[in-house]
């Protein structure tokens, strides 16, 4: 597996290795000891999650806060999606600052995303599956997002808006700066 740190610290694109033969594909998702030496970063999922996607759908920008806060291990099992993560460590060198990569069932890939960051995702194609791995469980409590077109962040979803499908409760959700500031 190849690991590299984005310019966000502690969030990591992973690129597992792929072994293809006539049989079709293995590959491994995830190894403790391995992600431990090449990050430095000891973690235990305790939650995995699955969502099933059309092609337009936008789910985030969640995080979860204080004790219940969550880092993840995401990736595409089926589809293609755009994926945001959104530092709001509000002691962090790229405090309100953005990462984003596309992730599909082709290059495998991975985002480690820490504790303090907003996540979300925007399906590409339709039937899209979408795995997470959580170091903490979900807290309907702690829960909290920032709305996906907030114009401090101002991420290019690369979508037109009119035809993005969210939820009401996406739709609710504060802007970055009444959050945080």
């Amino acid at each position: 597996m190849l690991v590299e740190e984005t310019y966000l610290k502690g969030c990591y694109i992973i690129t597992p290795k792929i072994y293809k033969d006539e049989r079709g594909v293995f590959l491994e998702s995830f190894n403790t000891q391995r992600f431990l030496k090449e990050t430095g970063v000891a973690t235990t999922f305790v939650q995995d999650n699955i969502s099933k996607s059309l092609k337009g759908v936008l789910r985030g920008l969640h995080f979860q806060k204080g004790e219940a806060a969550q880092a993840k291990l995401v990736q595409v099992i089926k589809g293609r999606v755009l994926d945001i993560c959104v530092d709001i460590r509000q002691e962090s060198a790229t405090f309100g600052k953005h990462f984003s990569t596309y992730l599909d069932d082709s290059n495998k890939r991975q985002l480690y995303i820490p504790k303090g960051f907003a996540h979300g995702f925007l399906a590409l194609e339709n039937n899209t599956i979408f795995s997470y791995k959580c170091d903490n469980y979900y807290n309907k409590v702690s829960e909290s997002g920032i709305i996906f077109n907030d114009k401090t962040l101002a991420i290019d979803w690369g979508f037109p808006e009119e035809d993005i499908i969210i939820s009401e409760k996406d739709r609710d959700l504060k802007t970055f700066k009444k959050i945080f500031y």
